[in-house]
């Protein structure tokens, strides 16, 4: 058994039994041990930004990590922005980075680099296995530290002699760590504060967002607390049967008019909201002026059993509200637009879908009718660098095969990882992906305005525009295996939308708005 064998026999043995992987040589040792352990499933992704984006949405849906197999430094720095994504969404994932030999290292070939120093801001744990002894009991901290609480990716660097080496090391077992409850002292302040106050907002975050932590939001909701869900969530509970928190607004100045008057916000599983962007003249903290933020639950602590025992010290009902069942009576008709696409997808999304969503501009046209639609979960874009919808869609595909997955995409977005297409269909993944065609940045249309910048010009607008020459989705998706059409009517969509959600298999729908 070489060292290799041993990362790999340490991962299985902690249920990490995903690889998604864009190797070179130095990563070789590794592949090779495949064959030798057959638990471990390997998924190639011709770019790395869909191999980190694919073990983010794993990692969301099985809550468990999934593996990396990134070459060198470069390699990881090609997935860095859906790794940063991962982080913010506080999800379990392994980066396996292999690095040149320990004595190649000293004659600073040309793929060497400082792989620490790339990794280290966005992992929660990076370390070096200089020594084929080593790597079983590295991998299992590698595990260990990817929950956290609240978790994120941990980063473990290969060299190349420490895979090819013999070692006689057995696989480790990682502790997983458990989240601590909230201390007693901080339920009761909550419960004291809520009851002093005029006008207050209770805003959930991660762990708080999940089914259980929703169910008792919903208790604290029906006892007459306003709650707000962070603007972003990994992975959130929707549709019939599920409580739904209002949404803390995109737009800093929106979020603060709407909290006008607000004095207290109790924080469950998050921190102190803040606006995306700083613009001229307009603060960065989303918290009202005078009101006071209280942590009920920090992101690293148990917030569905602080939720429930604040909850009990109200003397909250049992229940909450839910969304009821409510799918569209009538197909939608004329020019497609995202509303009316939101209407077709209302109506045929099946339960228990998972929706990847990173339609950006096109988001809100969906997300208003999906509210009483078939129970689903949404997975979003946690830390704002787009082109994670299709990535996240492969992930969560592997990690849930029973289950329908919806991957809605702006057309700039989807450009920046569109490789992810072809891995969806060479695993035959249950995906069906949505790009909402605009040939536009939109949404940085009008940033440049909220920022004071300006209309754009005509030097300006060839950074935004997308529609010179126009991207030929269907051409494009073809060309990389998945069956496609093109849908300028929402009676198109409708249609499309309906037959994708009643087979399995890969399809692409390009929806011209």
């Amino acid at each position: 058994m070489n060292g290799a064998d041993a990362l790999i026999s340490t991962l299985v043995a902690n249920e990490v039994t995903a690889c998604f992987a864009n190797p070179g040589t130095s990563e070789m040792q590794f592949v090779a041990a495949l064959d030798r352990n057959p638990r471990m499933r390997p998924v190639l992704c011709l770019f790395e930004g869909v191999a980190t984006g694919a073990a983010d949405g794993y990692g969301r849906m099985a809550e468990r990590p999934a593996c990396t197999l990134l070459h060198l430094g470069p390699g990881y720095g090609n997935g860095a922005a859906n790794l940063h994504n991962a982080r913010r969404a506080f999800t379990p994932i392994v980066n396996v980075i292999g690095d040149h030999a320990t004595y190649h290292r000293q004659y600073d070939a040309p793929l060497n680099s400082d792989i620490r120093a790339l990794a280290t801001p966005n992992s929660v744990w990076v370390e070096s296995a200089d020594s084929p002894d080593q790597v079983a009991a590295l991998a299992a901290e590698a595990v260990a530290a990817s929950y956290g609480p609240p978790g994120g990716p941990a980063s473990l660097i290969l060299p190349a002699d420490s895979a090819w080496l013999e070692t006689t090391s057995e696989p480790v077992i990682a502790q997983r760590p458990v989240r601590p409850a909230p201390i007693d002292a901080a339920i009761e302040e909550s419960a004291r504060a809520l009851k002093e106050a005029a006008k207050p907002v209770l805003l959930i975050g991660g762990q708080a967002c999940s089914a259980a932590g929703l169910k008792q939001a919903a208790r604290l909701a029906a006892a007459g607390v306003t709650v707000y869900a962070d603007t972003f969530v990994a992975r959130q509970p929707r549709g019939a049967g599920c409580y739904a928190p209002k949404r803390m607004p995109y737009f800093g100045e929106m979020a603060l008019q709407e909290l006008e008057g607000v004095d207290l916000m109790l924080l469950a599983g998050t921190t102190q909201p803040v606006a995306f962007f700083a613009y001229p003249g307009r603060p960065s903290l989303l918290v009202p002026e005078g009101a006071d933020a209280l942590s009920l639950a920090g992101r690293g602590e148990d917030a569905v059993a602080g939720l429930a025992a604040l909850a009990d010290a109200l003397g909250a009902p049992r229940e909450g509200p839910v969304q009821p069942l409510q799918k569209p009576d009538a197909a939608p008709s004329g020019p497609l637009s995202p509303q009316l696409a939101g209407i077709s997808f209302a109506r045929h999304l099946p339960e228990g879908a998972i929706v990847c969503d990173d339609s950006v501009t096109s988001g809100g046209g969906i997300a208003v009718p999906a509210m009483t639609a078939a129970p689903h979960e949404v997975l979003a874009l946690t830390g704002g660098a787009i082109g994670i919808g299709l990535p996240l869609a492969v992930g969560a595909a592997v990690a849930a095969p029973d289950r329908k997955v919806v991957s809605l995409n702006g057309d700039g977005a989807a450009m920046y990882t569109v490789q992810a297409l072809w891995t969806i269909a060479r695993e035959n993944l249950d995906v069906c992906a949505v790009v909402f065609a605009n040939n536009t940045y939109r949404i940085l249309n009008i940033e440049m305005m909220r920022t004071g910048a300006g209309q754009a010009g005509p030097q300006a607008a060839k950074l935004l525009e997308l529609g010179d020459p126009s991207i030929d989705w269907v051409s494009l998706a073809k060309g990389l295996g998945v069956p496609a059409v093109r849908c300028a009517t929402a009676e198109d969509f409708d249609k499309a939308f309906a037959g994708a959600m009643a087979q399995r298999g890969p399809m692409f729908i390009e929806a011209v708005i």
